[in-house]
């Protein structure tokens, strides 16, 4: 007999999404928390550092497109589970180029940077298949701003420990540690990982709560079938007006994000004079706020979606409300005090993790036989950001001495967004494929 009240499996799915993804964006961002004391260590320049910061994203941006065609055509588990475990071991190699000549530990980090990039990318275009098989619509952008929210919490726990770790076992040590808890971590994934319909612990009440509600819970019996089949939705996406706001909103989103993974603690150092373990504690502030607000904005589109609200008006008002209030980080130009300037960046964060439902509209939107491609697609476009940014923030720096340029560049990514998803993305609706004509509507 199907239970009274469908289960809560979904959210054991959900914890395990928030850890793999905590440990991602732990692993991207720990360059940021070791950057100044490699910087000093390695004898290099703020453009040097910078093009380091920049490799993760140049193959990131490469892997996204043949990571979501790898969860169309194979399925989450096996791909998911093998990108976890590489991306742990680069990650873990990182900790020993410091014993190597200094050209050669540069040239060794930035190679060990992008393959770390290419190794991670289908990270996000596999959240994206999980949250849309374990989830109905309803609960949708709770979840995704659940598991989104790692990127900051990912900060607010281990900038610190990190933080402390440089300043007591030297820079090195982060990656050592950091690539073992992934590799411990990957183990768990495969044991824990199913699709609704192939979980050992579901009940027919949670299975059907799913089904009724929009999950499509047969997406990993699914296949996208070849991959010439795959490539050739890719002008389809391009041309729906919808697609091309959410990716190129995207970019702008990112903009800010990978400010903060890489030069925000540089910026605290450097600009305001922090030690490096006080920048590890100060940058965890910002990350909190941001975690906090990425919660709420889940919660605040699905309840406005549950009190009748259209879908359009529940995703997009938090994001166009939190990425104007993302733009509050151009005012730390004109403040001296740290406190304050913290206070600023929390703010900033606060909105950028409440406007950061992304990801919940490529679930809401994207054709489901080629979720993962266009989410491969979205996250293409999404960290092309974690190329330009880095390095324009670099020669920002290196030119004029200062970091107010930076803050500027960031300010008005978090503007264009607001453009982006709130003016050039229209209705949000599902794009359907006419699988005999290949077009989309």
């Amino acid at each position: 007999m199907p239970d009274a009240k469908p289960g809560r499996v979904r959210y054991s799915i959900l914890l395990m999404l928030f850890l793999v993804t905590t440990i991602t964006f732990a692993d991207r961002s720990s360059l940021s928390v070791a950057g100044s004391a490699m910087q000093a260590g390695l004898g290099i320049d703020a453009v040097t550092l910078g093009y380091i910061f920049s490799a993760f994203g140049w193959a990131y941006v490469i892997g996204q497109i043949p990571g979501g065609w790898l969860f169309d055509r194979f399925g989450t588990k096996p791909v998911y589970t093998l990108a976890l475990f590489i991306w742990s071991v680069l990650t873990l190699l990182q900790g020993f180029v410091g014993w190597l000549p200094s050209t050669w530990a540069v040239t060794s980090m930035f190679l060990l940077r992008l393959l770390v990039g290419f190794a991670s990318a289908p990270c996000f275009p596999g959240n994206a298949r999980i949250t849309a098989s374990w989830f109905p619509t309803a609960e949708r952008a709770t979840a995704t701003a659940i598991s989104s929210s790692a990127q900051y919490a990912a900060t607010a726990l281990f900038a610190p420990l990190m933080g402390w770790v440089v300043q007591t076992m030297g820079w090195q040590s982060v990656f050592i540690v950091l690539g073992c808890l992934g590799l411990a971590l990957s183990f768990v994934w495969l044991k824990q990982l199913h699709g609704p319909r192939q979980h050992p612990r579901i009940g027919t009440a949670e299975l059907a709560h799913l089904e009724q509600g929009g999950a499509l819970i047969d997406l990993e019996g699914q296949r996208g079938g070849s991959g010439g089949s795959q490539w050739r939705y890719l002008g389809l996406l391009l041309r729906q007006r919808t697609m091309i706001g959410i990716y190129l909103g995207q970019y702008c989103n990112n903009a800010i994000t990978y400010f903060f993974l890489t030069w925000f603690p540089v910026y605290l150092v450097q600009a305001r004079g922090m030690s490096i373990l006080g920048a590890g504690f100060a940058a965890a502030l910002p990350a909190i706020s941001g975690c906090v607000g990425g919660v709420l904005g889940g919660l605040l589109s699905d309840g406005m979606l549950r009190r009748g609200h259209s879908l359009t008006l529940a995703r997009k008002l938090p994001m166009v409300l939190g990425l104007l209030l993302s733009s509050a980080v151009v005012l730390c130009i004109y403040v001296d005090s740290d406190a304050t300037v913290v206070a600023l960046m929390a703010l900033a964060f606060f909105g950028k993790g409440l406007g950061s439902l992304g990801w919940t509209l490529v679930a809401d939107t994207s054709p489901r036989q080629i979720l993962g491609l266009s989410g491969g697609l979205f996250n293409t476009f999404g960290n092309l950001a974690a190329i330009t940014t880095p390095i324009v923030i670099g020669y920002l720096v290196s030119h004029s001495g200062s970091f107010d340029g930076a803050l500027v560049y960031v300010g008005l990514n978090a503007l264009l967004a607001v453009v982006s998803f709130g003016l050039i993305v229209g209705r949000i609706h599902r794009v359907e494929l006419d699988a005999a004509s290949g077009s989309a509507s």
